[in-house]
């Protein structure tokens, strides 16, 4: 049953999917795209009009790897004041979470941006925030950069970059996709403009959609006319944000900050020039370089949690309730992997939803 507003016209929009007489799978990268198809009961009226979607690596907190995780929590154990945003807290680590630490007698603050964290630095604190998040967050921490904080403040750098992480999908071939459904808040920074390549040389369907239900039942419809014609092209539904050349002014402040670096995801293998490292002018601020020493007695290698399915999620392989964790030894109060913390995880969705 339709749950918002606009109820007649999204009945007429998946009826014209019906007459589509389709079977095929697309695949969305933004956790609040996962928040609405369950909130809303659309998965299951999609699934009628024979469309299958599954959700990719769209939540920052949970593509955040266990090294980084643990990179902080020594940090915080090493008498650093840590600063981070509320989801990252209860993510598990190894052997324990940031709220472990905390509880335990680390400095560990919940803020809710940088800003937040900054301040905490004037007071002569030496803090490390924890900078999580897409192109979406990744101006703020560039512009707080550029702003000269006071020296006792750092960042350790967690920031991914999502066109080439859609490239990489596909590249691993482990799941027909026949479209994306493309991050609105990420591309709002973005613009279109950057995924071209992807419908190029893949010949992949794209639309960007935003979050509201009929955003996503149109920007699927958008998607699954241009596979039922054959073409690949990038489309934007969400229009009234998304602009063909994004935020001009935010990718400025990104470029003069930051520089492309590889990095691993949570569930991938490294990916190339997916990350955002600190360009050389502004390495007093890279707290992996300002405690390298403390850092280096991390172990090589930090795996997943032991029979998480974290990365098979991420990577659309398999729905959150499939998962033998699920629901039993892995729940929002007693997570196993991220997916189950953060409000953009699909195991945390599909449990507040699903059940």
């Amino acid at each position: 049953m339709f749950r918002f507003r606009d109820r007649e016209l999204g009945a007429r929009i998946f009826e014209r999917l019906k007459s589509l007489e389709l079977d095929i799978r697309i695949m969305h990268v933004c956790g609040t795209h996962q928040d609405t198809l369950m909130r809303f009961g659309l998965a299951p009226l999609f699934r009628d009009a024979g469309i299958e979607i599954r959700q990719g690596p769209g939540c920052p907190v949970c593509v955040t790897t266990p090294r980084e995780l643990e990179e902080a929590i020594l940090l915080a154990e090493s008498g650093k004041t840590i600063a981070v945003f509320g989801d990252m807290m209860r993510v598990p680590g190894v052997s324990r979470s940031l709220e472990a630490a905390k509880a335990a007698g680390s400095d560990v603050r919940v803020v809710y941006g940088i800003d937040d964290a900054i301040a905490l630095a004037n007071r002569g604190k030496e803090l490390v925030f924890m900078a999580v998040g897409f192109e979406t967050t990744a101006p703020t921490t560039a512009s707080a950069i550029l702003s000269r904080p006071p020296p006792g403040f750092s960042i350790l750098c967690c920031h991914r970059t999502i066109p080439l992480a859609l490239k990489a999908l596909l590249d691993m071939g482990e799941m027909q996709i026949d479209g994306f459904i493309n991050p609105g808040h990420v591309s709002a920074i973005t613009g279109t403009a950057v995924y071209d390549f992807i419908s190029r040389d893949y010949g992949m369907p794209q639309v960007v959609a935003g979050f509201e239900p009929l955003d996503l039942v149109m920007g699927v419809y958008m998607l699954a006319r241009q596979i039922r014609n054959g073409e690949a092209k990038v489309e934007n539904e969400y229009t009234r944000v998304v602009k063909p050349e994004g935020n001009r002014r935010a990718l400025g402040i990104m470029d003069a900050v930051f520089e492309p670096c590889h990095v691993a995801w949570r569930g991938f293998p490294v990916l190339p020039g997916t990350g955002l490292g600190l360009k050389a002018d502004f390495e007093e601020f890279d707290a992996r370089k300002k405690y390298e020493e403390i850092l280096s007695g991390l172990d090589t290698h930090i795996g997943e949690p032991e029979g998480c399915c974290c990365g098979e999620v991420l990577r659309g392989l398999m729905e959150p309730d499939v998962c033998s964790l699920f629901g039993s030894e892995c729940t929002p109060e007693h997570p196993v992997g991220p997916c189950m913390v953060s409000s953009e995880g699909g195991c945390c969705i599909a449990f507040r939803y699903g059940r």
